[in-house]
């Protein structure tokens, strides 16, 4: 690959110190927040202000996550719904990376590629993914592929576009010292510019994950039968609205599991990141 460092800046993005509070101030603060919401969920369904059907008590709710984990809801446990969404979730993230990073790296490498598939990125990413369902089920039919694939469609800009952020991110200085060095092109990719842009990789990822699981209850409207997306479309059906805030919640709290992995993930493999 020949002019490697033709769209990298010779400086660096400005660092600059964020306003950072006490790890366990921040916690603490967080804590008292989520308590609050839920004192006031109690509150406004424990005096009668609205009405069961439309938002039901947190007994309720936690009521039907046991007996939803336990027996089941539409021929399936919570368990075997979750699995089958992450499954979707997973399948769609790992095909996104596999075409998103090389993409990213083709924007951020190359002129030519910058040209070409930036513009493709540009005019594909204000679309809602579910504008593309009918001509998924038209292609693919109605089986797990579509589904992937409208999860994965989400996904995929973000990672490409943080990855291409990332690569022109990366100080010339450091390239033009491993070629003087006799680095090859291959090298430089492995040993500096990725490492340099994994950051900004791991940074998409987390945003493709919010991308994916918000687009998870459309996707398995194409003829599911598991999955929490399918749970809370049948319980939708039939006004069960305890069931539809319980597979909210449950989809807000995987996520933010995937996230907070993410992070540590970040902190492992990227730990001088955002320490300067």
């Amino acid at each position: 690959m020949s002019a490697i460092v033709e769209h990298i800046s010779d400086d660096g993005p400005p660092d600059v110190a964020p306003l950072r509070l006490p790890r366990l101030e921040a916690f603490h603060i967080s804590l008292a927040t989520l308590f609050a919401l839920l004192l006031a969920w109690w509150g406004i369904t424990a005096a009668g202000l609205v009405k069961p059907l439309f938002l039901p008590g947190p007994v309720a709710v936690l009521s039907q996550f046991v007996t939803v984990t336990t027996t089941g809801y539409v021929d399936a446990t919570l368990v075997q719904h979750l699995i089958a969404s992450l499954g979707r979730v997973f399948a769609a993230l790992v095909a996104s990376a596999l075409i998103g990073v090389p993409i990213g790296f083709a924007i951020g490498l190359s002129r030519i590629g910058r040209g070409i598939l930036d513009p493709l990125l540009e005019i594909l990413r204000p679309i809602p993914p579910l504008a593309y369902l009918p001509l998924v089920i038209i292609w693919f039919g109605i089986g797990e592929v579509s589904k992937v694939l409208i999860i994965g469609i989400a996904m995929l800009a973000p990672i490409a576009l943080s990855t291409a952020s990332g690569v022109r991110a990366v100080s010339s200085d450091y390239i033009e010292a491993a070629r003087l060095l006799g680095a090859s092109e291959t090298q430089i990719i492995r040993q500096i510019i990725f490492p340099s842009a994994l950051p900004q990789i791991l940074t998409g990822v987390r945003i493709a994950l919010g991308a994916g699981w918000s687009t998870l209850v459309a996707a398995e409207l194409v003829a599911a039968t598991r999955g929490l997306g399918f749970m809370i479309q049948s319980a939708a059906q039939f006004l069960v609205t305890d069931v539809v805030i319980m597979g909210i919640l449950v989809i807000a709290a995987v996520a933010f599991l995937l996230e907070t992995l993410v992070r540590i993930a970040e902190r492992l493999l990227v730990p001088w990141h955002g320490k300067l």
